[in-house]
């Protein structure tokens, strides 16, 4: 058994990749604001980082305020609507089909998913237990 300061290999990922997110969305918005000239690109990369930067911030406030399978579970579906819906503004300003764009409903309900799922888990939990 890991000592218990050790996230165990998979609980690893998740804080991994909302950090990498929070990574991407700043770069995006760098390039956005930088190197993009087109106006509706602009808008379509502000979009996305609007999106996706507060969202992987959300994850690792999440994961200090419980540890439970409905946070996790929650948190997972934040963060992957965000990268859906994030990365199909993205390709599609740079220059991608805009069959890409069918990928953000998709990211944003799934966003909305997580943040219902959280609503739930925080209704039905009771005051001091870790549900």
């Amino acid at each position: 058994m890991l000592p218990p300061t050790r996230l165990r290999p998979p609980a690893r990922i998740l804080p991994g990749l909302a950090a990498l997110s929070g990574f991407t969305a700043i770069a995006v918005g760098a390039v956005a604001a930088h190197a993009v000239r087109d106006p509706q690109a602009k808008a379509w990369l502000a979009t996305a980082v609007q999106f996706q930067l507060p969202h992987a911030a959300a994850v690792f406030a999440l994961l200090g305020w419980r540890d439970t399978n409905g946070v996790r579970a929650g948190a997972w579906l934040l963060l992957a609507g965000s990268l859906m819906f994030a990365a199909s503004l993205d390709l599609l300003a740079f220059g991608l089909p805009r069959s890409v764009s069918a990928l953000a409903p998709v990211g944003g309900l799934t966003m909305m998913a997580g943040w219902l799922l959280l609503a739930v888990t925080g209704f039905r939990s009771r005051a001091g237990a870790n549900v």
